[in-house]
């Protein structure tokens, strides 16, 4: 999910600034379909029709009485033939359509998925150790052993590609913030094939306008609209079997932003080469917030430096987990614990021509049920059969209520509070710079692999 947030101490004076495939292919074909082609190839055309069924084995009809009625269904399966081969290049392979909707792993029936950005490590400590990670038996062994986790973590960064290209392509001032929410998650849902708590979204959209920063994404009857002044921040993720890919990008469409969106799309670049093993957090906050600083933007007639929102950070990923304890700051100072092998972090940079300071502001829509809660005897009936609901169809992956209401819940109210307030579930409030100001935001999910850094998330657009 976007940003974590951590607190920082209140300065005392501060200014107020205002579908199944046909098996084609007789080599790669089962046993069974391979003996039925050549049983078809002995077959008289007149006595009978062979019906092919979409994922079951061949098997031979009844000869037709009626020819009107042989006709038609020779003519039924020849246009179902079609059909299947619409979006299929040459040799049988199948394309994606526009807009997307075919699965990925469909896409890719080889199970082998799309590798991200390979990065080598920074030189840290024992100039050797880095060097040598590319060419080490040993990491390239240990690389192997992960491999699985890899694959699962590429399909869905596949996923996250492909609709994200789509929604660049498809949005457009004038449109209501729930109807872009609702087309992208639509389809994210397909492509990533989405499976209850095996696959899908592992977070909801995140579309926050200008001075809101993060966690901002429409409740059932909000009537927003997306102006063509608006800077607006697309954060959402995807995961298999709980691998999450957390990845966000600013968008908008009146280029006098563009120096805004520059300065935090080089920012998260600079975090990114900063990160590796033995790394420690605090200096990849220190070299994102000397980059951030170095931009400044004019806006009507007005200069602003583009300041680091220092209360905002990325961190790191684990299964089914998307805040894992350890957080990567973006200015100087925090803590000076490591990186280490195997990890996964989002790393995100947030700017703003504000304070560069955000705060909870706005209705709620963002929860996520506590990953260390203990077990809490619950009185309500109500707060137990939502628990149930958030349980089953989530887990301790983030929600917002529209996906309470797509879940069937109904009249959660007071039981989503009640969990709330025994710490259950936590919510994540819009967080927000002061008004009239302006925020942008990067993120990609990389992974700390023991021969080198992977930007999995990493596409020809960002």
């Amino acid at each position: 999910m976007a940003a974590l947030k951590t607190q920082i101490p209140e300065p005392e004076h501060e200014e107020e600034n205002g579908n199944g495939v046909e098996i084609e292919d007789v080599e790669t074909a089962p046993e069974s379909v391979k003996k039925n082609k050549k049983k078809k190839k002995k077959k008289a055309s007149g006595n009978g029709a062979l019906i092919q069924g979409d994922a079951a084995p061949q098997v031979e009809a009844r000869p037709q009485e009626n020819g009107a009625k042989e006709a038609t269904a020779e003519d039924n399966a020849e246009g179902e033939k079609k059909k299947k081969k619409r979006n299929r290049k040459k040799g049988g392979k199948l394309t994606q359509t526009n807009p997307p909707s075919v699965a990925i792993v469909d896409l890719f029936p080889d199970g082998a998925f799309p590798i991200g950005e390979i990065q080598e490590y920074p030189l840290v400590n024992d100039d050797r150790t880095a060097k040598d990670r590319f060419s080490s038996e040993e990491k390239k062994a240990l690389d192997r052993m992960q491999n699985d986790i890899y694959n699962e973590v590429r399909l869905a960064a596949e996923a996250h590609r492909q609709t994200r290209k789509h929604i660049q392509n498809w949005i457009k001032p004038g449109m209501k913030m729930i109807e872009i929410c609702e087309e992208l998650e639509n389809t994210a849902r397909k492509l990533i094939a989405e499976e209850g708590l095996k696959a899908g979204l592992a977070f909801p959209t995140g579309c926050s306008r200008n001075h809101c920063a993060a966690h901002y994404t429409p409740n059932a009857g909000d009537e927003t609209v997306l102006e063509y002044d608006d800077v607006v921040k697309i954060d959402f993720g995807t995961h298999i079997n709980g691998r999450i890919i957390d990845c966000a990008f600013t968008h908008t469409f009146n280029p006098k932003y563009d120096k805004l969106v520059e300065a935090v799309r080089d920012a998260t670049n600079t975090g990114i080469r900063a990160a590796g093993i033995d790394v420690q957090l605090c200096e990849i906050g220190a070299q994102i917030q000397e980059v951030m600083e170095s931009y400044e933007i004019d806006l009507d007639g007005k200069t602003y430096q583009i300041k680091s929102i220092r209360n905002l950070n990325g961190h790191s990923i684990s299964p089914y987990r998307i805040h894992a304890g350890k957080t990567v700051p973006i200015v100087k100072g925090g803590e000076a614990t490591v990186m280490e092998e195997n990890e996964f972090y989002a790393i995100e940079t947030f700017g703003s021509t504000g304070k560069g300071v955000v705060h909870d502001d706005m209705d709620c829509s963002h929860y996520m049920k506590n990953f260390d809660v203990p077990y809490v005897p619950l009185r309500l009936q109500s707060s137990k059969a939502l628990l149930n609901i958030i349980n089953k169809n989530f887990g301790t992956l983030a929600f917002c209520k529209r996906w309470l209401d797509r879940a069937g819940a109904t009249k959660y109210q007071m039981a989503l509070k009640d969990l709330c307030d025994k710490r259950i579930v936590d919510d994540y409030p819009p967080l927000c710079d002061i008004k009239g100001c302006y925020t942008a935001q990067f993120e990609h999910t990389i992974i700390l692999r023991p021969t080198c850094k992977e930007i999995v998330s990493r596409g020809d657009d960002y």
